[in-house]
């Protein structure tokens, strides 16, 4: 996996509630970083006394070498969120270096930001490091409600005007059709933010005939369309039929059952730890943004480290890695 080799130890220096269920955490590594606008650190936590680990974006830099995560609590949480929350100013916990695969690309002759939810943490430090240059740049962003937008005030400094927000509470709601028709031909977009608002984008992106090149995006990795709840599993290959809790993903659950599965980026994005579905007895969620919206409505793949069942079983076969002669 990407940057999961290397871990150092890092200090938690202060912690801040910037809305009612988003925390900063402000961490010390003892190693010198450096993270330029839309990376991520790994952190090391522990759920339910098993290891495991957890990306988040950084939000900004601190003097010698500090960064700010911002992780919000989640009720449908697999945990992770839950152990960040009960760390305090003095705890210690393993981190990666930073990585970037979001990556912002400079010289653009616009830029149209958009933000949905904790999708923010990535866009905040993006906005900070256009406006800082001088960078044409419109931002849309959009939470449940007012108390949820996270650095709003932050970025009305910042951007002015050329800010808008927009809350569910307020019954506003972007117009994606109208923002990617008046971004210039030459502009790109970039967003993070939950399923249902990327896909929307990416479908809007591709209807009117946007280059593919000039649309970025980061997703949550677990939001999908319905509760996350516990369903069954089964190999029939390998005589193998396991529960998937709510808290817990179909890669966690194989792997821990020793089946091996190969992954890597966890967020629903890369597509390695894909399988081949088999059978369904259910309705498949799928979370991830590898896939299009027409392999999802023909179910004959899944994400294993996101997509879930809704209240049944799905029989997958872990050979399938997008080349049926693999399976030889």
């Amino acid at each position: 996996m990407r940057n999961l080799s290397v871990w150092h130890e890092a200090q938690v220096i202060d912690v801040q509630n910037i809305t009612p269920t988003v925390r900063e955490i402000h961490l010390q590594p003892a190693a010198t970083e450096s993270a330029q606008p839309g990376s991520h650190i790994n952190v090391k936590v522990m759920i339910d006394d098993r290891p495991d680990h957890r990306s988040y974006s950084v939000v900004r830099q601190l003097d010698k070498g500090g960064l700010v995560i911002a992780v919000k609590q989640l009720p449908d949480s697999r945990g992770g969120s839950r152990y960040m929350w009960t760390l305090e100013p003095g705890a210690r916990v393993s981190v990666t270096p930073s990585a970037c695969d979001f990556e912002l690309s400079y010289g653009a002759t616009e830029y149209l930001l958009i933000a949905g939810g904790i999708g923010i943490t990535p866009i905040f430090a993006m906005a900070r490091a256009l406006a800082s240059r001088g960078e044409k740049v419109r931002m849309l962003y959009a939470a449940r409600s007012r108390d949820e937008l996270a650095y709003a005030e932050e970025l009305g400094a910042l951007l002015g005007d050329s800010v808008q927000l927009f809350t569910d509470a307020d019954g506003t709601h972007i117009d994606i059709a109208a923002e990617i028709e008046n971004l210039h031909a030459k502009g790109e977009l970039y967003i993070c933010g939950p399923l249902g608002l990327m896909e929307a984008v990416r479908g809007q992106w591709h209807k009117q005939g946007r280059a593919p090149a000039a649309l970025h995006y980061e997703t949550f990795g677990s939001s999908g369309r319905h509760p996350s709840g516990p369903f069954t599993v089964k190999i029939p290959r390998l005589g193998l039929e396991v529960t998937v809790p709510k808290d817990r993903s179909i890669l966690d659950v194989l792997t821990e059952a020793g089946v091996e599965v190969l992954s890597d980026c966890r967020r629903g994005e890369c597509g390695l730890c894909a399988m081949e579905v088999t059978a369904i007895n259910g309705e498949i969620d799928h979370r991830d943004v590898f896939f299009s919206e027409e392999q999802h409505s023909e179910n004959k793949q899944l994400c294993t480290c996101v997509s879930r069942v809704v209240s049944g079983s799905i029989a997958v076969d872990p050979a399938w890695k997008g080349d049926p002669e693999l399976r030889k």
